[in-house]
């Protein structure tokens, strides 16, 4: 559902809220500056943007567009910033567009096209009052103080991703036959995509700072490289993750294979054991098949003599058990 608020902005006083547009109008012809945030917007919205604040309409199509990259656009009289904002909510990521529009007399701001939690922006005007002294400088001060806060929002999401890396890293040690590796594969997703998104934002902010942006003033560059130092910060977090992601795959494998080839080994001795058993019966068996096909008289030589017959028979098949064991032992094939 769309929404939107309108902010005045005058040196050292709390933001006064404007009702309509009208009124916008109205303030940017006056002294300070207006801030216009639209959350979830559709085109006929932010329509008035060009009509009335000459904002360019490739602008607005930027706005609506979706898996844009982050970027900064020069154009007369403002500038457009493209930013991401992280959510991480159920194993799923979530990297949702901020669009600024930045002028010396207005800050327009975008986003919501995402269905995230309503509470991520709550505690941004809170933010914004404790900074008021500063974000009543300029829009380029206003526009420093949402990129803070969402860059803040980052590290609490890399945090997640982090305890949740940790967390596979223990399942590996503990029973890798149960891990599933569709776990590492979709880490590996999560950290590439935050890492094409903090490459381009970096790479803004860095144009921010060498002030691209004719916006940006001299006081506020040093602001923008201190949110440019935490993009820095984080870039090499999930380059450490991502390479981490990749030897937890390894150690996967590698466990596996340590138990693939735990149970070769015990396989391979189940099979020692009923070779040495059959090699030891062979002989036996041949015995007592010559024996039993033989006619009864020429084994025993009579019925009178069968008893002791049979009783030598069996301490020579015995005896023979014996030396055929003794003969692989001494071979060292057992």
């Amino acid at each position: 559902m769309s929404s939107t608020l309108f902010f005045h902005f005058l040196p050292k006083q709390k933001p006064v809220i404007l009702p309509t547009f009208e009124s916008v109008l109205e303030a940017i012809k006056g002294n300070g500056f207006v801030w216009l945030d639209f959350n979830g917007p559709t085109a006929e919205l932010l329509q008035p943007l060009v009509d009335q604040l000459g904002v360019h309409p490739l602008v607005i199509e930027d706005c609506l567009g979706e898996n844009q990259i982050p970027k900064l656009d020069v154009y007369q009289g403002n500038s457009f910033v493209l930013f991401n904002s992280y959510g991480y909510d159920g194993k799923v990521l979530t990297i949702e567009e901020i669009d600024f529009i930045i002028s010396p007399k207005f800050l327009v701001t975008v986003h919501g096209r995402v269905e995230q939690k309503s509470e991520f922006f709550t505690r941004l005007p809170e933010r914004i009052e404790r900074a008021l002294a500063t974000v009543t400088k300029g829009t380029d001060f206003l526009m420093h103080a949402i990129m803070d806060y969402v860059v803040d929002q980052k590290f609490v999401v890399i945090e997640k991703l982090e305890d949740e890396l940790e967390a596979v890293e223990r399942q590996i040690h503990d029973a890798p036959a149960k891990f599933k590796p569709q776990e590492l594969m979709r880490l590996r997703g999560h950290m590439l995509a935050l890492r094409k998104s903090l490459f381009h934002e970096r790479e803004v902010v860095s144009k921010l700072c060498r002030k691209d942006a004719p916006c940006i003033t001299d006081k506020s560059v040093y602001y923008f490289r201190d949110i440019y130092d935490h993009l820095t910060k984080f870039f090499e977090f999930v380059e450490i993750n991502r390479e981490m992601v990749s030897n937890l795959f390894e150690l996967y494998l590698s466990a596996r294979n340590n138990h693939l080839t735990e149970i070769s080994l015990q396989m391979n001795e189940v099979m020692k054991r009923l070779t040495l058993i059959t090699t030891i019966f062979m002989p036996l068996t041949l015995l007592s098949g010559i024996g039993g096909m033989s006619e009864y008289s020429a084994i025993t030589g009579g019925t009178e003599n069968w008893v002791i017959s049979y009783s030598a028979f069996m301490i020579a098949m015995v005896v023979l058990g014996w030396l055929n064991y003794k003969l692989l032992k001494w071979k060292k094939w057992v």
